[in-house]
């Protein structure tokens, strides 16, 4: 099987966020007939993907690649256009596709030694499709929004790092990892504070507790412990704030609402 390019490979590496530039319209087929491919073997039609993956022509390789995987199944090259299909989707834009192709392959392919490239490009569409634009335009903080596809990919890299802990994109998915963890529980603690702002106590203590059994090793763990010392008073359940301020104090002293003497038991 011809192994994956290096330019390949790197493109999926690469940390950029950039938008991919649209490249539509001058990424022409000049195999678009009526019938296109019909004619055409195996090996000739992987050779013309690779051609418009190496020209950037990603519209056009994504036609290719489709027709090869629909026509040859089973072929030589098959596992490989199948793979470079993720890519091409990828640098395309169309996450869906992407993702939904990157599971195709694992569940066909589990053992392929390239299985773990499949796993971070699935991960890398979820990253994009969650997170690209909010971030690069910097309306909003992107915690206070839905995170549905940064769930996805947190939990896509999770999955590669427990699969494939040495493979190549370990380090890259750990850093996102990390990331991704701080920024879900801090959507988790945006929704605690909207429920004690309207006295819903009960419910602010269970995010915080939430955030503090599912993401752990987030930088949001303080914060979690204070949303749930004020959710405690709210509910006039002052020896269990008790507790939990004492946790807070031996682990982060600092905490900004210990120093404005933020915690006073509600009556």
């Amino acid at each position: 099987m011809r192994a994956f390019s290096a330019a390949t490979r790197l493109g999926a590496v690469a940390l950029s966020l950039t938008l991919l530039a649209g490249c539509a319209s001058n990424d022409t087929d000049p195999f678009a007939d009526e019938g296109k491919y019909a004619n055409t073997g195996e090996r000739e039609l992987y050779e013309l993907a690779r051609d418009a993956l190496d020209r950037s022509l990603y519209t056009t390789a994504i036609e290719r690649l489709e027709a090869l995987d629909s026509r040859y199944p089973f072929g030589k090259h098959a596992e490989q256009a199948q793979l470079e299909l993720i890519y091409a989707y990828y640098e395309s834009g169309k996450w869906e596709e992407a993702r939904a192709a990157a599971s195709r392959f694992v569940r066909l392919h589990p053992d392929h030694p390239q299985a773990d490239y499949a796993y971070y490009l699935r991960g890398l569409a979820a990253w994009q499709a969650g997170r690209f634009s909010l971030e690069r335009m910097r309306v909003i903080d992107i915690s206070k929004r839905d995170l549905g596809a940064t769930r996805d990919a947190y939990n896509d890299f999770r999955d590669l790092l427990t699969r494939y802990p040495q493979s190549d994109y370990a380090p890259d998915a750990r850093q996102r990892v990390v990331y991704l963890r701080d920024l879900l529980a801090r959507h988790e603690l945006h929704v605690a504070d909207y429920y004690l702002r309207r006295g819903a106590f009960v419910a602010a203590v269970k995010r915080g507790r939430w955030v503090l059994e599912n993401y752990p090793e987030s930088s949001a763990g303080p914060d979690a412990l204070a949303t749930m010392v004020e959710g405690y008073q709210g509910l006039g359940m002052n020896d269990r704030a008790r507790e939990v301020l004492q946790v807070l104090k031996e682990n982060a002293p600092d905490h900004d609402q210990l120093k404005n003497g933020a915690f006073k038991p509600r009556h």
